[in-house]
């Protein structure tokens, strides 16, 4: 099995898709409730490279089967050293070690660029994602409780943290 982690390109876009909305449609993975289309996908990929947000696929064997990216936290200049991640492996892909690649190279690029926080929101029942995010050296630094809903019913909301520095 060859992994192969690169820079995302306007071709992968029908394959992020799929994911994301498999994500949006079967679990609760990502709190959206509508699948997104083609043209909001697209708009999203530029919208990231045009802010210098980098997303990356991870590929077996020329496929890719996952991806990941960072974005703004929140808009306001005091946040300006933290960004938020997310990360998706297709379904068929998982516990192959994309994830892990995927983490390693996004958090070098926001050392890199100067950030000094990265945080992720993972819904509470997703364990699977806790442990990961923890030996990748993310820590629990809340807990929302029922802050979304989908499927029927209310969602808590853990946020992790992973400072790429240490403080002075």
């Amino acid at each position: 099995m060859s992994i192969l982690i690169r820079a995302a390109k306007l071709e992968d876009i029908p394959v992020i898709l799929e994911i994301n909305n498999y994500e949006i449609l079967q679990t609760t993975v990502n709190y959206d409730i509508v699948p997104k289309t083609l043209e909001e996908q697209e708009n999203w990929i530029h919208q990231k490279e045009n802010a210098g947000f980098p997303i990356l696929v991870a590929e077996i064997n020329g496929r890719v089967e996952g991806f990941a990216f960072y974005g703004t936290f929140r808009p306001k200049y005091g946040y300006r050293f933290t960004v938020e991640h997310s990360v998706y492996i297709g379904p068929d892909s998982r516990g192959k070690g994309l994830g892990r690649k995927l983490m390693e190279q996004l958090i070098g690029i926001a050392k890199e660029a100067g950030y000094h926080s990265m945080v992720g929101g993972i819904d509470s029942s997703n364990l699977g994602s806790l442990e990961f995010h923890r030996k990748l050296g993310f820590r629990e630094v809340g807990r929302f409780k029922e802050i979304g809903h989908k499927f029927d019913k209310w969602l808590d909301l853990i946020f992790v943290q992973l400072l790429l520095e240490e403080s002075n």
